[in-house]
């Protein structure tokens, strides 16, 4: 199974320039097998639509508490109805989508249940929002797979800003 995790604050010129890239990654490998995503937009959404153009399967990672599942914060819903859409299987995590801490412990959990991570992330570091960089170290730490796709062009949304020193 192949992971993808990214940046989900991507614009939407980036979106189309990352969908291409991994469209063409997937066409190239002969196995076939299902990608999974946690739910949310960007990457995940980029991935999915890479995928039903690759004629390849999707697993759609959503967070639960307990068996029922659980109210994503406002800027993930619909990103995340387009990834049911194109689910082939969905499954339950037991996390909450408004803890930061909670979503990152869910992609190390999906990070380390496959063989191979696709890491959409233009080189930035971990912060306080986006631990693309700290997957990234996660996967390679229990010898999993790492490909990292920033196509020439891409660019984030919002200004990264950097917290002041203390």
């Amino acid at each position: 199974m192949i992971a993808v995790v990214g940046h989900a604050d991507v614009t939407s010129e980036s979106l189309g320039l990352i969908e291409a890239g991994l469209v063409a990654r997937l066409r190239g490998e002969s196995d076939g097998g299902p990608g999974v995503v946690r739910a949310g937009g960007g990457a995940p959404l980029a991935f999915a639509r890479a995928l039903r153009v690759a004629g390849r399967d999707l697993v759609v990672v959503i967070p639960a508490s307990g068996m029922v599942p659980a109210l994503l914060p406002e800027r993930d819903r619909v990103p995340t109805g387009e990834l049911l859409l194109l689910a082939r299987e969905v499954r339950l995590l037991t996390y909450d989508p408004g803890d930061r801490d909670a979503c990152v412990g869910a992609d190390e959990e999906i990070v380390a249940g496959c063989r191979r991570l696709v890491a959409v992330w233009d080189g930035s570091p971990s912060d306080g929002r986006d631990a693309t960089a700290h997957l990234v170290a996660y996967a390679r730490a229990r010898g999993v797979e790492v490909e990292v796709l920033w196509p020439a062009g891409a660019s984030r949304t919002t200004l990264r800003v950097t917290p002041p020193r203390r």
